[in-house]
């Protein structure tokens, strides 16, 4: 069963984070969504995959009508991120997909025809939420070939996707990190195996640390904010990633 959690408001702008399901199988990896609401407009980041839709639909629509999400941002192309794409396009067949231009040929398996994706270039793009000015910023190899992440530069929040991810146990569900040195050994092995390129992470490094972020919100596990996003940020910029020691 998901919940809402409202991360940030101010006035008619609001993230709200559709947050992970304890109840989930024990096979399946847990996700984090995110809904973007501004001027009764709002882009839903990372819609999930098909087997959930269900459980999220039902925690928005308990709080929202989801007949506002105009958009879908999919940081990159994997099922757990977009595979549920056919049943939004079921509930709104206009409904608009970003997603890189690399995977434009691929995400429509999932659903949708030529006129549902909006390809994003490489070096990223602005993307208006109702008067709302969002900001897709280059993450490629992070681990996709084609990834991209999205900075909201009013809230100062950064949807950073699989960046920043943590597979956590059983008891630790809280919706923020507490004690980044504990929760960080939950993102260790991870971010070694699954981002595949010290310079795509070195420049993702440089160039978020000149962003103005509060919150830092992966798509799986807790979300960083204040002192910690920081912490993370040089944390990873250390870290030896694209190995696997078998």
């Amino acid at each position: 069963m998901k919940t809402t959690r409202t991360i940030y408001e101010d006035g008619n702008h609001k993230w709200i984070a559709i947050v992970r399901d304890p109840n989930r199988p024990a096979y399946m990896i847990d996700t984090n969504e995110y809904l973007i609401l501004r001027d009764d407009a709002a882009i839903l980041c990372d819609p999930g995959g098909a087997e959930i839709f269900p459980a999220v639909f039902s925690a928005l629509s308990a709080e929202y009508d989801p007949s506002c999400i105009q958009a879908l941002f999919s940081s990159h192309q994997d099922p757990d991120i977009i595979s549920s794409l056919s049943m939004w396009l079921e509930f709104n067949p206009g409904i608009k997909c970003y997603v890189s231009w690399l995977w434009t040929s691929f995400v429509p398996h999932f659903g949708g025809t030529a006129g549902t994706f909006v390809s994003i270039p490489d070096a990223g793009m602005d993307i208006l939420v109702g008067s709302l000015r969002l900001q897709a910023i280059p993450a490629h190899y992070l681990h996709s070939s084609g990834n991209l992440h999205l900075y909201d530069p009013k809230a100062k929040i950064l949807f950073c996707g699989d960046v920043g991810a943590a597979l956590l146990p059983t008891g630790e569900d809280g919706l923020f990190v507490e004690n980044f040195d504990r929760h960080i050994r939950h993102a260790e092995a991870f971010h070694r195996r699954w981002m595949g390129s010290e310079k795509a992470k070195h420049d993702w490094c440089e160039r978020v640390a000149r962003l103005d972020i509060d919150m830092l919100c992966p798509q799986h596990g807790a979300l960083y904010q204040g002192e910690d996003v920081k912490r993370f940020i040089d944390w990873f910029d250390r870290l030896e990633v694209g190995i696997l020691k078998a």
